[in-house]
C-alpha cells in the first residue's frame, strides 16, 4: 500500500509539474490555477486540451494512396454512403471531396448533414468554413466559425483560421487582425503565426511581420525534436517571407 501511494503521488506531481512549466512556457498561465489546485484532474485536462493536440500537429500530410490510385478512395465511399446513408458515411464522403477539390460536392453534402442532432456539429462546420472561403463565400465562412467558436479547440482549428482569412478577404481587418491574436501562442500555433505574419505583410505592416517570423525562428532551435518536426514546415515559409524582405 505504501508503494502503491507513493508511486500515485510521484505520478502525480510529475504530471503536475510537466504540465505547469508546459503552460507558463507557452504563455497560458491561466491554466495555472486549475493544474494547482485540481492537481490530477487539472493536470489531466491540461494535457487532454493543450500538450495532446499540440503532439498531433503535423505540417500538410500527403495521402499517398490517393496518389497512387486516384478516386478509388472517393469512389468507395460514395459506394458506403449510397449504401448506409448515416452522417458519419456523408462527412467522410464530404472530407474526400474537400481534400480533392470537389468543393461544391463537399459543401452540399455538409450543409444537408447539419440538422437535428447534428445542427451544430463542430466538425461538419470546420470544414464548411474552409470550404466555403475556397468558393469565395467568406461572409458565410465567418457566420459557419462563429456557431462553434465556444468550443475550447477553436482557436487552433482551421476553421478559426480561414475565419480570420474570410474577415480580411471582407474588409474587415481590425477583425481579422484581432480573430489572429487569439492564436498567437509562444512555441505553438505556427501555422497560424505564419499566416498571421503573412497577413501582416499583405497590409503594410512590415516590421510587425518580420518580428512574427523572427520570433518563430528564434523559438524553433528551442524545441523538442517532435516539436521541430510539427513546426519545421511553417518556419521554413516564415523564413522564406524573411528572405525576401531583406
Amino acid at each position: 500500500m505504501n508503494f502503491a501511494g507513493n508511486y500515485y503521488y510521484l505520478v502525480t506531481i510529475g504530471l503536475q509539474i510537466i504540465c505547469g512549466i508546459h503552460c507558463l512556457r507557452r504563455g497560458r498561465g491561466n491554466w495555472l490555477w486549475l493544474i494547482i489546485f485540481l492537481p490530477v484532474v487539472g493536470s489531466i485536462i491540461y494535457f487532454i486540451m493543450e500538450i495532446l493536440p499540440s503532439m498531433r500537429t503535423r505540417g500538410p500530410r500527403i495521402d499517398v494512396g490517393a496518389i497512387v490510385n486516384p478516386g478509388a478512395k472517393i469512389k468507395k465511399l460514395e459506394e458506403d454512403f449510397r449504401f448506409t446513408d448515416t452522417f458519419q458515411n456523408r462527412i467522410k464522403l464530404a472530407d474526400a471531396y474537400l481534400s480533392s477539390g470537389q468543393t461544391e460536392q463537399a459543401v452540399e453534402l455538409y450543409e444537408d448533414g447539419l440538422t437535428g442532432a447534428f445542427k451544430e456539429n463542430e466538425h461538419a462546420l470546420g470544414q464548411l468554413t474552409v470550404a466555403y472561403y475556397q468558393l469565395e463565400r467568406y461572409r458565410d465562412a465567418v457566420d459557419a466559425a462563429s456557431t462553434i467558436s465556444r468550443h475550447p479547440q477553436f482557436v487552433r482549428s482551421k476553421a478559426h483560421l480561414y475565419q480570420a482569412l474570410s474577415l480580411e478577404k471582407m474588409g474587415q481587418l481590425d477583425a481579422a487582425d484581432a480573430e489572429f491574436k487569439k492564436m498567437i501562442g509562444r512555441f505553438s500555433y505556427y501555422e497560424q503565426r505564419y499566416h498571421y505574419g503573412s497577413f501582416l505583410l499583405r497590409n503594410g505592416r512590415n516590421d510587425e511581420a518580420g518580428k512574427v517570423f523572427t520570433a518563430m525562428l528564434d523559438e524553433e532551435q528551442q524545441l523538442s525534436p517532435m516539436e521541430r518536426r510539427a513546426a519545421k514546415y511553417w518556419c521554413a515559409k516564415a523564413r522564406t517571407e524573411m528572405k525576401a524582405m531583406a
